[in-house]
């Protein structure tokens, strides 16, 4: 009797794993049918920080439009270019009223041919600004938001060296003056070797010192890591 129950016991056993297993698999699918039907996220473009909501389309920044450019118009002259707000950017137009298409007025330009006052250049302070030639480097610049231009918005252009470390024109010439022929202007200005050198000769016996303010007059001597007066 015990024998013959036995492989009775395995297949109850057998159709419990069964039935567990299949009740697994229909709860899985369930889950995934209901995670389907959820709303996916919805990532904010990054152009958004700079788009103002409900404003005039035409006052839009640049980055938050599309506009149909022409290359081939004349330089300086005006011209008007097809523009569409970019994707979840709302704008009215004059009567308050939703727009999506629209036109903007510019000068024909590109965006490096622009004016100084219409785009940011980043700073270097690596370069000598009191030098014989005066020096330049290569920055990068960018295009202010409300302004439009053509090609691209990102530029490089060579300026002249023109930051400062917060030495005074003022200060310096007052030092040569008075304390030159201890090399309070050298020290001051951060060239402690010439100061040594002016305060262990009394200033050249004098000579030295009337140069120094000379050339501190006329702005040739600068402070040592090569920035300008301010």
């Amino acid at each position: 009797m015990e024998a013959a129950a036995e492989p009775l016991r395995s297949v109850r056993l057998l159709s419990r794993v069964l039935l567990f297993l299949s009740q697994c698999y229909v709860l899985s699918g369930d889950e995934n049918k209901m995670l389907s039907h959820l709303p996916e996220s919805t990532e904010i473009p990054p152009y958004m920080m700079k788009c103002p909501s409900n404003g005039l389309c035409s006052r839009l920044p640049a980055d938050c439009i599309d506009c149909a450019t022409n290359f081939s118009c004349t330089y300086g002259k005006p011209v008007t270019f097809d523009c569409t707000v970019k994707p979840s950017v709302t704008c009215v137009d004059q009567d308050l009223k939703p727009q999506r298409n629209f036109v903007i007025n510019m000068t024909c330009r590109f965006c490096w041919q622009l004016p100084e006052t219409d785009y940011e250049c980043a700073n270097s302070t690596s370069c000598m600004t009191v030098a014989c030639p005066r020096q330049r480097y290569l920055a990068n610049c960018t295009v202010r938001d409300h302004i439009h231009c053509l090609g691209n918005r990102t530029f490089p252009k060579l300026l002249y060296c023109n930051w400062t470390g917060g030495y005074k024109w003022s200060t310096a010439l007052a030092l040569s003056i008075t304390l030159g022929g201890f090399g309070a202007d050298r020290f001051y200005l951060g060239q402690w070797r010439e100061g040594l050198g002016k305060l262990f000769s009394f200033g050249g016996l004098g000579i030295w010192t009337l140069i120094d303010v000379l050339l501190i007059g006329v702005g040739y001597v600068g402070p040592a890591d090569g920035s300008l007066y301010i």
